[in-house]
């Protein structure tokens, strides 16, 4: 299965035809990250709008997927409908391992069929069935009437989308074997507007390890590795959550439509709180043995005869904030409620909590009313969320359609953009400090995972701008290789280079092995070109007001030092590409 060229599957769904093609670049683009930006000069369609049929959709692991613990993501990279830019977002589940069973390295779909389909791949063949029937099925039971659909041995993965990227909200996700996602950006959309409704991968092939026992010993101390880190077992025991509390105790925590960083209410939803009350069970994506995802129960009951249901839902820090202290809900079920009604509808439940919070503060100053929203829309009301919350992802009228544009596309419509949480698209849970705000504003991903900035902040008080963008830039980098092989990041404290090159040469990849650094950084300005190439101008991208009102623990934002930052970075970026 070692291979110095990349074996990727076109499927075009106007034709209903799929071709295996070899591509070069393994030594240079490695996989992932680097390989989904190759795809993208080679299919993309720069000048033509995100929802252009031809525009590809691509999927893609790396040279390490399967052989190592934690290789475990899947990067999906697309035209985003959020800023009609190339992106990419990352999801884990069984995506990886079935992709890597299936014989591939990447899966780009191009053109758009007739009627609602579902693609099925495996190592030998693929079809494309028409499942019209599914048309504006929530997430949850389309997934029943799936796995239905494609029994068979090996493993199998399977991505669907909701109602909302149905309705090409740009804020729809893609759903990723009901608890991962690809998240950020509107892949949801992107698959909609091909009529795609779900891709099912099996990995029925078999193939043989690497026959050697430097590989086994190697395997043998990763395992110990990732398992027996005190950072590996936060992962497992409390999961992300656990960083609710610390955060709010240094006032970095956005309560409210950020306009508060701490409150005493935390205690009511932190990780203890969750994992006393609602932790079902962990689940962990295929190749990986921490155990990571968290999923909560919630009890309800649903008739005069005092019968119940349950509900099962995974939660992560991200959740918490977004549908939680965001919004003011401060219940660990009701938080669950909501979550649950946003995974029914395939949206990204970041970028919705965010939106719903910028449109709560917008009825509470009278820009917008229950004209629009249907459901008055107060902090703290779980149950009005959850129906404002559908109604989001359903589209049901011209307010809820601009919302799941975007709360700027809500804003430039009914005002408020001062207020609304963007950066770059709505924020992650991180309000650390000017760093974190300028990094996130742009960064590739616009995503908190772009970078450490997060952690640059609770380090450094400090207004060093040089330093503060040096290191922008060179971690950036190192997360490229890292999701070029494709590794979850929380295990980027274990894969130092050393231990990188060592796996990748014991699978056979000695020119990787031997160049980490500078494929990195080669990988880091591809990515950046191919998104200039779209239409990315950090000019274009500005910081509303209320981040410049922020108050932590080192006190009140300096607007002054944020702007010259964001300057600086953009600059930066702009000369990684040669621009």
């Amino acid at each position: 299965m070692i291979r110095d060229h990349f074996r990727v599957l076109v499927v075009n769904l106007s034709s209903g035809k799929g071709q295996i093609v070899q591509l070069d670049g393994r030594n240079t683009e490695a996989g992932g990250s680097g390989l989904a930006a190759l795809l993208f000069n080679k299919y993309g369609l720069p000048e033509r709008p995100w929802n252009d049929s031809e525009q590809p959709v691509i999927f893609a692991i790396g040279p390490l997927t399967g052989y190592f613990p934690l290789m475990s993501k899947t990067v999906c990279s697309f035209k985003s409908p959020y800023h009609d830019q190339y992106t990419e977002s990352h999801a884990g589940g069984r995506s990886a391992l079935s992709l890597c069973f299936a014989n591939l390295d990447a899966l780009v779909i191009t053109g758009k069929a007739e009627r609602l389909c579902c693609l099925n791949v495996s190592s030998r063949s693929i079809a494309i069935k028409d499942v019209s029937f599914l048309k504006g099925m929530e997430v949850d039971e389309s997934g029943k009437v799936l796995r239905g659909m494609s029994k068979g041995s090996g493993h199998r993965s399977i991505f669907r989308i909701g109602p909302a990227g149905e309705n090409g909200a740009a804020m729809a996700n893609i759903n990723v074997d009901t608890y991962r996602h690809f998240g950020r950006l509107g892949g949801g959309a992107a698959l909609g507007a091909k009529n795609c409704k779900a891709v099912i991968i099996h990995g029925d092939a078999i193939f043989p390890g690497p026959d050697n026992k430097e590989y086994s010993k190697l395997f043998a101390k990763v395992y110990q590795l990732v398992t027996a880190t005190d950072m590996m077992k936060k992962y497992h025991n409390l999961g992300t959550p656990a960083n609710l509390q610390g955060l709010n105790d240094i006032h970095s925590l956005p309560w409210r439509n950020l306009q508060a960083t701490s409150d005493p209410a935390i205690e009511k939803i932190n990780g203890e709180r969750f994992a006393t009350d609602n932790l079902l069970r962990n689940s962990a994506c295929s190749g990986c043995p921490v155990g990571c995802i968290h999923v909560g129960c919630v009890r309800e009951m649903f008739d005069a005869n005092h019968r119940y249901t349950f509900k099962q839902v995974a939660y992560d820090y991200e959740m918490i904030f977004s549908l939680g202290t965001m919004l003011g809900v401060t219940e660990t079920r009701a938080i669950l409620n909501i979550l649950d009604v946003m995974e029914k509808m395939g949206l990204d439940a970041m970028s919705g909590g965010v939106a719903l919070a910028w449109a709560t503060e917008a009825t509470e100053k009278g820009l917008i009313s229950e004209k629009e929203t249907k459901v008055k829309l107060s902090f703290g009301d779980a149950e009005a969320y959850q129906q404002a919350t559908e109604m989001l992802g359903t589209s049901s009228n011209n307010f809820y359609r601009l919302l799941g544009q975007g709360s700027l596309k809500a804003a430039a419509e009914y005002g408020g953009a001062d207020f609304a949480c963007v950066l770059g698209q709505e924020m992650a849970g991180y309000a650390t400090g000017e760093v974190f705000f300028a990094a996130q504003s742009l960064g590739f991903r616009h995503s908190h995972l772009d970078s450490g900035a997060y952690s640059y902040d609770q380090k450094n008080s400090g207004q060093d701008i040089k330093g503060a963008v040096d290191f922008l830039i060179s971690d950036e980098a190192g997360r490229a290789f890292m999701t070029s092989m494709v590794s979850c990041l929380f295990a980027r404290g274990v894969y130092k280079n050393e231990l990188l090159a060592d796996c990748l040469n014991s699978v056979g990849h000695p020119t990787l092995a031997a160049g980490i650094d500078p494929i990195g950084e080669h990988i880091q300005k591809l990515r950046w070109q191919t998104r200039i190439a779209t239409g990315f101008t950090p000019e274009a991208i500005t910081i509303p007001k209320r981040f410049f009102k922020v108050k932590t623990w080192k006190g009140s934002i300096d607007p002054v030092f944020l702007n010259s930052l964001k300057s600086e970075y953009g600059k930066a970026i702009m000369n990684i590409a040669g621009a």
